[in-house]
């Protein structure tokens, strides 16, 4: 298919490959930030291709996989409300919580309902004015445009049965904390091409200033994450740490400035809780005041709910690039898509989930 096989040639790709192995002469380790790019890396075998002296990790960009805990527990409480339709992207509702999960609360009789879009929330709260609607509100940058302006919309109609549990993080300041550890192996990074659409890159230009680190935007075909790799190969051998631009049909060194507009009108910045790495300084979003009546967390009072995570997944150490899903003694045993014991097995973009699809034998006969 035009604009899809295109960028999954495999010539294209061998020789690709071919010049990355003519340039790298000392091992590098790389680090692709979303969980999209893991799942394409897996999928096409990428690592197979790459010369040994490539070691590619992976980065905390899964929605789903960083949704702290303690949110997920709140999602739940509030989804077991008779009063409440809950309402929330499909991932969500296998992630596991304290002691249960959305898709439990809907066997349950809870009325959990999963939709494509956060406008659609808008259609069921209009459909249902006797309910109170509440839409999980997850994501990074790249769904907080959406997300805010089924908000902008429901005050300006004054739809007073809806409402948003807001757990959107940021990607700069989760690389920061990790870039910043004494643990850090991580020497290039591959950042999210969705995100910097968004966003632009001027907060990547702060990261390859401050870790002396080359940065690279890249897409989410295998072209465009094999060239990713090239760039970044080029700046380490050169000595080089600047930000380039590999996904330029998609993304503009200022980003979509519309999208930027209506986030800044709903949202604020405000620290966040990432799940199994903790709360991270100016790293999510929430509702500024004046759409505080648009706030699940405070209207239905879960904001005082905590959880410790489980001690037996290592998801958070996955995803900082500190281990692999195969050196979890849980992982394809105790822990499946079917029974998850963490999220980065249940997302469509978790790093464990894409080791158990794609790479299950190799990773298990690799760990031993």
């Amino acid at each position: 298919m035009k604009y899809i096989d295109e960028y999954r040639d495999g010539r294209i790709a061998g020789s690709l490959a071919a010049a990355i192995r003519s340039r790298v002469t000392r091992p590098w380790v790389l680090m692709e930030i979303c969980g999209g790019q893991t799942h394409t890396i897996m999928r096409y075998g990428l690592e197979d291709v790459l010369p040994p002296e490539i070691e590619l990790v992976h980065g905390p960009g899964c929605p789903v996989c960083v949704a702290a805990l303690e949110t997920v527990d709140k999602a739940i409480a509030i989804a077991s409300r008779p009063e409440v339709i809950f309402v929330s992207y499909g991932d969500m509702l296998r992630v596991p919580g304290t002691n249960s999960d959305l898709f439990r609360v809907k066997a349950a009789g809870g009325d959990v309902r999963v939709v494509y879009s956060p406008m659609d929330t808008l259609k069921i709260a209009r459909a249902n004015p006797t309910r109170k609607v509440v839409f999980f509100g997850i994501g990074f940058e790249t769904t907080a445009p959406a997300n805010a302006m089924a908000v902008w919309q429901a005050k300006r109609e004054g739809l007073e049965n809806f409402s948003m549990l807001v757990s959107h993080v940021l990607v700069p300041p989760a690389m920061r904390l990790i870039l910043s550890s004494p643990e850090n192996r991580v020497q290039g990074l591959i950042a999210p091409g969705h995100v910097c659409a968004v966003m632009g890159w001027r907060e990547y230009e702060e990261l390859a200033r401050d870790f002396h680190m080359p940065v690279v935007i890249g897409g989410f075909e295998p072209l465009d994450l094999l060239e990713a790799i090239r760039m970044l190969v080029c700046q380490l051998e050169d000595g080089r740490a600047e930000v380039e631009n590999q996904y330029v049909r998609s993304v503009t060194y200022a980003g979509n400035q519309a999208a930027q507009r209506v986030m800044g009108q709903v949202f604020e910045v405000t620290d966040r809780a990432w799940r199994g790495i903790g709360a991270i300084p100016r790293s999510g979003y929430r509702l500024r005041e004046e759409f505080a009546a648009y706030d699940a967390g405070k209207l239905f009072g879960t904001e005082g709910i905590a959880a410790a995570e489980p001690a037996d997944c290592i998801g958070a150490q996955v995803l900082q690039g500190l281990r692999k899903p195969a050196e979890c003694s849980a992982f394809s045993t105790r822990c499946t898509p079917e029974s998850p014991l963490g999220a980065p097995m249940v997302s469509t973009e978790g790093v464990c989930a894409a080791y158990y699809r794609y790479r299950r034998y190799a990773a298990i006969e690799g760990a031993r």
